[in-house]
């Protein structure tokens, strides 16, 4: 974790040590050809600055929903390898190893666009598929994730912590520190945070809950735009105290 050793006064603006600039992307949801947009635009800005430091930051649900999550996973393989990388886990990613464990779950990760993830792997699923066809269709996708593909969402990271920012993909717990956050809150939490205008000691950087445009606010930034749904995935570039939602 990189943290700033500045104290910080109420009225001051969150900022990122001196030198770093982070790239975020939140909510990709199988949306390969807009991920793959939104590199061309980070490579366009890194050749025209002079960050000595740059960090890319994904808050998870890279898969499901959208048409191509394998492509997506190949992307940020990819992109981990060239560049400072932090990958944060998302509920989605979690579900998926739900189905991993138990075929049961399958049903519940269809509702939840887990079909066009199976379809991203090569499998052809029925429309309601028994309790055989189920195992057989996990048996088969633990098959067809390539292990670059399960080492990446094996070692996904529940927050990612960077000066006075805190990353991660759904939100936070108010009253709770940051330090004693439960893993489930940050995958899944909504209203309770949504709705909470504390001070939650970091400026929280999250997606998780679809808007229409980039929510910055006082104390936390929502930049899930639901691509999948809208064509749209954001960028937010942070550098010192500037943020900026492209």
């Amino acid at each position: 974790m990189l943290r700033s050793r500045r104290s910080k006064s109420k009225s001051e603006k969150p900022r990122l040590p001196a030198g770093i600039r982070i790239y975020a992307i939140s909510d990709i949801h199988g949306c390969a050809d807009l991920l793959a947009q939104m590199f061309t635009v980070i490579d366009r800005d890194l050749a025209s600055g002079t960050t000595d430091r740059a960090i890319h930051v994904f808050l998870g649900d890279y898969i499901d929903r959208g048409p191509d999550s394998n492509r997506t996973i190949e992307l940020l393989v990819e992109r981990g390898r060239k560049h400072e990388s932090v990958f944060l886990k998302g509920n989605h990613e979690s579900f998926l190893f739900d189905v991993l464990e138990d075929a049961s779950q399958l049903h519940g990760w269809k509702q939840f666009g887990g079909l066009q993830t199976l379809v991203s792997y090569g499998l052809r699923p029925s429309v309601n598929p028994d309790a055989e066809e189920q195992a057989e269709l996990v048996r088969q996708l633990a098959q067809a994730i390539p292990p670059h593909h399960l080492h990446l969402l094996k070692n996904l990271r529940p927050r990612f912590v960077c000066g006075d920012f805190f990353f991660v993909h759904a939100g936070v717990k108010p009253g709770v520190a940051l330090a004693k956050q439960q893993e489930r809150d940050m995958l899944w939490i909504r209203d309770e945070f949504l709705e909470s205008n504390q001070n939650f000691g970091k400026y929280i950087v999250h997606g998780h809950t679809p808007v229409q445009q980039p929510d910055l606010r006082p104390n936390r930034a929502n930049i899930d735009t639901g691509a999948y749904a809208t064509g749209n995935l954001t960028l937010l570039t942070i550098q010192g105290d500037r943020l900026l939602a492209l």
